[in-house]
């Protein structure tokens, strides 16, 4: 029996375990490209908190989609931007880090929280602040192998995997043990084409649906 197949984390709260990251989109933009991703089938927005007009984008997005869509900030590192999402009806939070403050100061706001670590400490760290989902980042730093021995000692929990992963390394992420991704650069840059946001995210969920454990 691989790690794969045996004990399961529990579900994510998103139908599709792939979060759209859509860094450094504008208002402009977001309404589009964040409408064009709900049709493809995904159910799990991130608009970065260093992207332009952050606040703007995320108010669009939740008064259009809240109810097909989970809508969510990312690269979130302070507790007042925590209060701001909340406020602007966001349901989701994604740190770069393990801040176990921060996590706790999410978590107690009623917000699902996908915290990034790199090692088994961070993620004990952030499970034992509230944290309901791991982030591996970056995860094309530390490869597959690096997921298989985390999911040797991790409790079950959800595990995505962040940073440079494309279609092509999506499978072996999940055979090693991962739930889903989050996809940024592979998926969504500033600027492109509407068209090629609908093909990237038709490529992700093809592998994804495709794969079977």
């Amino acid at each position: 029996m691989t790690i794969a197949e045996g004990a399961r984390a529990p579900q994510l709260p998103f139908r599709l375990p792939l979060v759209a990251i859509l860094r450094g989109i504008t208002p402009a933009e977001a309404p589009a490209h964040v409408g064009a991703l709900v049709e493809e089938g995904y159910d799990a927005i991130e608009v970065p908190l260093n992207s332009p007009d952050w606040a703007q984008s995320i108010a669009t997005a939740v008064r259009d989609h809240s109810g097909h869509a989970w809508i969510g900030g990312g690269t979130v590192l302070r507790p007042a931007e925590v209060d701001t999402l909340r406020q602007l009806g966001a349901r989701f939070i994604v740190t770069p880090n393990t801040n176990p403050a921060l996590i706790r100061h999410a978590v107690a706001a009623g917000m699902q929280v996908l915290a990034g670590f790199a090692t088994p400490s961070e993620a004990f760290a952030a499970l034992d602040a509230g944290a309901q989902m791991l982030k591996l980042f970056p995860a094309a730093s530390f490869g597959p192998g690096h997921v298989r021995a985390l999911r040797a000692v991790l409790p079950a929990v959800p595990l995505l995997v962040v940073g440079g992963v494309t279609p092509l390394t999506l499978t072996d992420y999940l055979a090693a043990g991962s739930d889903g991704a989050g996809i940024g650069g592979e998926l969504y840059r500033p600027g492109q084409p509407l068209e090629r946001t609908r093909t990237n995210a038709r490529e992700f969920r093809l592998v994804q649906s495709g794969y079977r454990r």
